[in-house]
């Protein structure tokens, strides 16, 4: 759990058991549950705990910690009845019964606020950020649920995870009605949707940006990948609400989500492809920004972007459709876009004063590598060097392609630690290694901090220095440390 004790109110036990459809209940039903755990860890008299099966653990084992703690009821996959004086309740899906149960718990708070959730490989956070700040001109004083972090009323959080487990988002949801927000943005990943996390949850719009290659060591094939996103947007207006899904006519998955049976929410693509319905046409990129036509069902109107980059109009577009479902015109929310400075480690600017420039970017994907690359290309450097690394233990097969973006992009690279976590850096970078043919346009320093002190040293007026990888991240995560660790910073402090 990311925010303290979860209890609001109780609920009795028994119409839990109504709720979740067990396969079997046993034991005494009598009890007002005060609150609800995934972690036996937060777990505290009168809990109920919720055992999952995770990929290294199993949550089965920490019963016995639970019920130590004060729970007195447990859900779990496994049919094994602990105690005699506590109840167990034996289910199909623990994850599917958790999210029910959360929704349930917080009274559906999902219902009473305006909700927009979006998924896809890149672009989530910015285009989050856009329909947030929108909203906000508009009066409607958004929460917000994503990678940067939570912000609920006035209270900012740093962000856990993308999307966090399914008691704290019906949590946050129901901090934010009782606080006063009028509506919400979410960040949701595939991984939460295939986990259950949004299991229940009634969003008014869900946005897909794209997808590309990532995450594969978690669903396999990106056939799986594309299943657990379509998740989100075959429960759209399954609810209460009448819903929207606007989708990305540029990207071939979005192709395909559109032609998908069985939707039932209304449509709206975006792209520059001629048959969107809110779609790009004049496209202006400079190192200034980016300016554009805009032309939607509500109207044409022109667009100024601050944010540079080609991907940033796709992001626009995903922003404008969003809003033009939710009642706002598209030239206010381009007046509003037209202010905005970048996302924090999206394309971050960091001044230098000795006539280069660098740019902090949470690119890593191949995809979202080469589009920075590209965008940065645009502005004229007389070399681009980039410095980025691969995590450890994710998705191995995109570190040779990351490879071979910067290979073909970048003047020259410095291949360094991302988040090494329990794998070494020599293996990963090796791995990266595969993709770029020619050792002499790269070189390798496993510490983060020198591989950026070398590029800052090489730097030279007229180039410009891209730190890729973890864009607003503040630690890097080892086997066994987790240290303090933030891009932007120690490029601030290297240049003194």
């Amino acid at each position: 759990m990311i925010l303290g004790k979860l209890c609001m109110e109780t609920m009795r036990l028994e119409s839990i058991t109504r709720i979740v459809q067990p396969i079997q209940v046993r034991g005494p039903l009598h009890f007002n549950i005060e609150g609800i755990a995934y972690d036996s860890r937060q777990v505290k008299e009168n809990y109920l705990f919720v055992a999952l099966r995770g990929q290294r653990e199993d949550g089965a084992a920490y019963i016995e910690d639970a019920l130590r703690r004060g729970a007195v009821a447990i859900v779990s996959e496994e049919d094994r009845w602990p105690r005699r004086n506590v109840a167990h309740i034996l289910v199909e899906d623990a994850r599917r019964a958790l999210a029910e149960i959360a929704c349930a718990f917080y009274d559906h708070p999902s219902q009473k606020i305006p909700l927009v959730g979006i998924t896809g490989t890149n672009g989530k956070t910015t285009t989050s950020f856009m329909v947030r700040e929108a909203l906000a001109a508009e009066g409607r004083q958004p929460g917000l649920i994503g990678t940067v972090r939570y912000e609920i009323g006035s209270r900012v959080i740093p962000a856990s995870r993308t999307t966090p487990e399914a008691p704290d988002i019906q949590f946050m949801l129901d901090q934010m009605l009782r606080v006063g927000c009028r509506s919400a943005v979410m960040e949701v990943s595939s991984h939460a949707l295939a986990q259950r996390r949004v299991w229940g949850v009634d969003f008014d719009v869900g946005v897909f940006t794209n997808l590309t290659r990532d995450h594969l060591d978690f669903h396999g094939t990106m056939e799986d990948y594309f299943i657990a996103k379509m998740q989100l947007f075959r429960g759209l207006g399954l609810q209460h609400k009448r819903a929207t899904a606007v989708v990305n006519l540029d990207n071939e998955w979005g192709m395909e989500l559109i032609r998908t049976n069985g939707l039932c929410a209304r449509l709206i693509t975006f792209g520059e492809h001629p048959g969107a319905d809110v779609r790009a046409e004049d496209i202006e990129l400079d190192a200034h920004g980016t300016r554009f036509l805009v032309r939607t069902p509500w109207g044409a109107t022109d667009a100024h972007l601050r944010l540079l980059g080609r991907f940033n109009v796709s992001n626009a577009l995903a922003a404008i459709a969003t809003c033009g479902a939710l009642g706002i015109a598209p030239a206010r929310t381009a007046a509003v876009l037209a202010g905005m400075q970048a996302v924090p480690g999206r394309l971050e600017r960091i001044e230098t004063g000795r006539g280069f420039n660098v740019f902090v970017d949470y690119a890593h994907t191949d995809d979202a590598l080469a589009h920075v690359l590209d965008t940065l290309r645009e502005l004229r450097p007389r070399r681009l060097i980039a410095v980025f690394g691969c995590g450890g233990d994710r998705d191995r097969s995109k570190r040779a392609l990351m490879g071979a973006a910067a290979h073909a992009r970048a003047d020259y690279t410095i291949l360094t630690s991302d988040n090494p976590r329990r794998e070494k850096p020599e293996s990963i970078i090796a791995d990266i290694e595969q993709g770029m043919p020619t050792p002499d346009r790269h070189e390798v320093a496993l510490d983060r901090e020198e591989a950026i002190a070398r590029a800052l040293a090489m730097a030279k007026p007229g180039d410009i220095v891209l730190v890729a990888g973890k864009g607003h991240e503040t630690v890097q995560e080892f086997a066994s440390t987790v240290v303090p660790f933030d891009d932007r910073e120690v490029v601030r402090r290297l240049l003194g």
